[in-house]
This record gives structure tokens, C-alpha cells and sequence, in this order.
């Protein structure tokens, strides 16, 4: 598997992005919905990056500064027919290195609280993640799930 930063013109990975914000609209309130789109994905601030096996996309993950020492993690997706295939631990190992090596000292992400991401949160809690207080913009939310490690 590659891993590489992307620019987000490939239409196999404008593909993955759409289905996992449609997925996460589709399963979250409207107002616990927090997936970047396109332009958030590519403000300033923001890394991207693809996973690729032969070729084809298997999964992405986004790294949002939020100030010197802190970052979130952003868009972290696999592909429906790799899933539980290893592509979500080897992206999440990969961003963690680069925020490590980028100089941040925390990272945070939001989840979903439902059942449905409880294969998410355990990957995270696995990787040293433990749930936090809100962080940025985010507020208390039954929907979310806030979660935080140190690097």
C-alpha cells in the first residue's frame, strides 16, 4: 500500500469523499455533522493524503492544524470493500507520523457516538486515543464522540 498527499482532483477519490460525507449525513444530525468538504479539505492549514493498493484508492485521512501544537484529524475514511483490511491503522500510523514530524504535540478528531462508529473508536483507542473535552469549535454533543492523545 502507498500512502501519498493528494490533490484531490482524482475522481476515484472525489468518489471515496462523497460517499463518506453522504454515509455521515445520512447517520448523524445535521447539526453533529462535521465532515470537511472540498474547499475545507483544501484550505490552507489542511494536509490530505491517499492510500492506494495497485493502483486503486483504498482510503484517505486529512490533518487540520489548529494551532502550532495541535492538529486534528480530519476525513479519515476506507473504502467499503477494504474495510477491516488493515487500510484505516496504516493511514492512522501514517498521519500520526507526519503530525509527530510536523512538530505537533497533540491530536484530536471527532467521531460519531452511535454504534455505527464503534469499529472507529475502538481503531483510535487502540492507537492511545482517550475521549477529551470539546476542543475548537466542537461543543457537548450526544452525537460526538471527542477523543485526544499526545505525541
Amino acid at each position: 500500500m502507498q500512502i501519498n498527499v493528494d490533490d484531490l482532483t482524482d475522481p476515484a477519490v472525489l468518489d471515496l469523499l462523497e460517499e463518506h460525507v453522504r454515509e455521515l449525513r445520512a447517520i448523524s444530525p445535521p447539526e453533529s455533522s462535521h465532515a470537511l468538504d472540498l474547499a475545507g479539505l483544501r484550505a490552507p492549514g489542511v494536509g490530505f493524503w491517499v492510500a492506494r493498493l495497485d493502483g486503486e484508492v483504498v482510503g484517505c485521512v486529512a490533518l487540520k492544524a489548529l494551532d502550532a501544537r495541535h492538529a486534528e484529524l480530519k476525513s479519515m475514511r476506507t473504502a467499503a470493500r477494504h474495510a477491516r483490511q488493515g487500510v484505516g491503522t496504516a493511514l492512522l500510523r501514517h498521519v500520526l507520523e507526519v503530525a509527530r514530524a510536523s512538530g505537533f504535540e497533540r491530536i484530536s478528531l471527532e467521531t460519531g457516538s452511535q454504534e455505527y462508529f464503534a469499529p472507529a473508536r475502538a481503531l483510535y483507542s487502540r492507537h492511545g486515543f482517550a475521549v477529551c473535552d470539546p476542543f475548537g469549535d466542537y461543543r457537548p454533543d450526544p452525537s460526538s464522540t471527542l477523543l485526544t492523545r499526545s505525541l
